[in-house]
């Protein structure tokens, strides 16, 4: 029953604006985005258009940032999995909301650990039990639209580039110095 219930509503939150919970993106930004720095807002709201009642088993919609296909590649940690308690496709959490059929927004600035890579947004529907009855994505079924991608802080900053460089110039300098002091010192024993 859950599992006819979970495939009935699993198409409830797609982008698209024909489904029970729209999932979109409120706020303009750049297909780059950098982790730490920018936000993204989302937004969803029941879609009045299916039968009464149809949310009625709704209470909890949690938010998840999902590795593209493309970021998956060779990367069997973020392999996609039709058991969601085995997926690894949404390891990210954005927020976790109450659900309400009216329209909600959450805006979220992307966390410093987030690494690199290509994106998408996912909702997950829970009911009273905490189990997935229904869940949507920001992207279609094959994960090729509406994808973004995330720049990851490198850790780098200029001021660690430019002590890398004074330290390499001293330790290039210094062996030549202890060279020809040593090359000196060794010719005045032998002159003795």
């Amino acid at each position: 029953m859950a599992v006819q219930h979970f495939l009935a509503a699993s198409a409830l939150l797609l982008l698209s604006c024909s489904t029970a919970l729209l999932l979109s993106f409120c706020s303009h930004f750049l297909r780059l985005l950098r982790a730490g720095e920018d936000n993204i807002t989302l937004a969803w709201s029941f879609n009045t258009s299916l039968p009464v009642g149809t949310d009625s088993g709704y209470k909890t919609v949690k938010l998840k940032l999902c590795y593209a296909p493309i970021s998956q590649k060779d990367r069997a940690w973020r392999k996609t999995v039709d058991d969601l308690a085995k997926d690894k496709t949404c390891q990210h959490k954005i927020a976790s909301q109450a659900y309400s059929s009216s329209s909600s927004t959450f805006t979220w600035t992307l966390q410093k650990d987030v690494p690199t890579g290509t994106y998408f947004v996912r909702a997950y529907v829970h009911n009273s039990a905490d189990e997935v009855v229904a869940y949507g994505q920001t992207t279609d079924a094959h994960k090729a639209t509406n994808l973004f991608d995330i720049q990851a802080i490198s850790g780098r900053h200029v001021s660690l580039d430019v002590a890398a460089v004074c330290f390499s110039a001293f330790s290039v300098v210094s062996l030549f110095g202890f060279f020809f002091l040593e090359k000196r010192k060794s010719k005045s024993s032998q002159q003795k």
